[in-house]
């Protein structure tokens, strides 16, 4: 992970959003190596702005049913919640998940309406701000849109769930990118940024697909947004980092 940063900061980004999966930082791999690494954070002055537990089917599914299941999924993003607390991270974020066949919508959704506010009873020390991520039909079966999760926070009522706007997904579920993002004006959000052609998330390069970047920019700059935009790229970038994220940061700059 070190090396990651220290090539990062090179390449001129200002943070780093860390993802809870082996290698990076699996529930407590690497708490040996956290003075460490928050020295180098601290030394380089950059943030880690959003921690991403491993989810999306596995290891933790929040909607489940199986009231075993769900109640683990929900004592490992309360390990998560260790962990960003450890990276001084604030936000940690949530994906749906997935209800099984045969199970009624409804019933997945009060389930994971069930998790979330069993997190923030666990949270209201730590104030971390829980970040739902619309996703789309591939990843979820019970958020798929910016609006589904603005009813879900809508139903528990509380100002620390906020929104992760993810990019690709948008572009996915073909939601109009400038009403949408200006849509959460009332609404505390992060954002994930990478590109596609609408067909499939596939996390490429932004500028190398087809998303209105035009869009989201205008409506970032009318709500003054302050806050950090995460690039979220695929493994087909894993060979060849370097050279990925040296293009993602020039297009962002020229975005």
């Amino acid at each position: 992970m070190q090396e990651a940063i220290k090539r990062l900061h090179a390449a001129g980004y200002q943070g780093v959003e860390i993802w809870g999966g082996r290698p990076h930082y699996y529930r407590r791999d690497l708490d040996g190596e956290i003075n460490q690494i928050r020295k180098l954070l601290d030394s380089l002055e950059m943030e880690v702005p959003n921690f991403i537990p491993a989810q999306f089917r596995y290891p933790s599914q929040l909607c489940s049913l199986n009231e075993k299941i769900r109640k683990d999924s929900v004592d490992y993003i309360k390990d998560a919640v260790f962990t960003a607390e450890l990276l001084d991270c604030k936000k940690v974020s949530l994906c749906p998940g997935l209800t099984l066949f045969g199970e009624k919508i409804e019933e997945g959704w009060n389930a994971l309406k069930q998790s979330i506010v069993e997190l923030l009873d666990f949270t209201e020390v730590t104030g971390t701000l829980l970040l739902v991520e619309p996703a789309h039909k591939y990843e979820t079966t019970l958020i798929y849109t910016v609006e589904d999760c603005k009813r879900m926070i809508k139903e528990i009522g509380s100002d620390r769930v906020g929104i992760l706007a993810d990019t690709g997904h948008l572009h996915v579920n073909g939601e109009p990118v400038y009403e949408t993002i200006s849509s959460l004006k009332d609404h505390s959000f992060h954002i994930h940024i990478d590109d596609n052609n609408g067909d499939f998330d596939s996390h490429i390069i932004p500028g190398k697909g087809t998303f209105d970047w035009a869009g989201l920019k205008k409506a970032l700059i009318e709500l003054n947004y302050q806050g950090f935009v995460s690039a979220e790229l695929g493994f087909q970038y894993t060979l060849i980092p370097d050279e990925a994220v040296k293009e993602t940061m020039d297009f962002l700059k020229k975005w």
